[in-house]
């Protein structure tokens, strides 16, 4: 609905995995997604921990390189819960940067 270019799903580096790859604009567009049955112990966007955003982006760069892809990244979680047989999904955009 938003326009996204899916070019990759579940896409693999060695051991990491990108869960969707996506192009927006002048954008490459890494995304997360986690799914829960429900949040009473934590929102699915917390399980992206710090460890978790590292392989995220060693994945990333691995892509950029081997397809030598010159867009601007972006990371994102796509946070998807599950409640009473309805989904509920909240797109997080630019959710972490790679850092220095």
């Amino acid at each position: 609905k938003k326009g996204y270019i899916i070019k990759e799903r579940n896409w693999q580096f060695k051991h990491l995995e990108i869960d969707i790859i996506a192009e927006h604009t002048d954008l490459i567009i890494f995304a997360e997604v986690k799914t829960r049955s429900g949040t009473y112990f934590e929102q699915p966007f917390q399980a992206v921990t710090k460890k978790k955003q590292k392989f995220i982006i060693k994945a990333a760069n691995a892509y950029i390189e081997k397809f030598e892809i010159e867009l601007e990244a972006r990371f994102d979680i796509i946070s998807v819960v599950n409640k009473n047989d309805r989904f509920e999904i909240d797109h997080i955009e630019d959710a972490f940067y790679p850092t220095l």
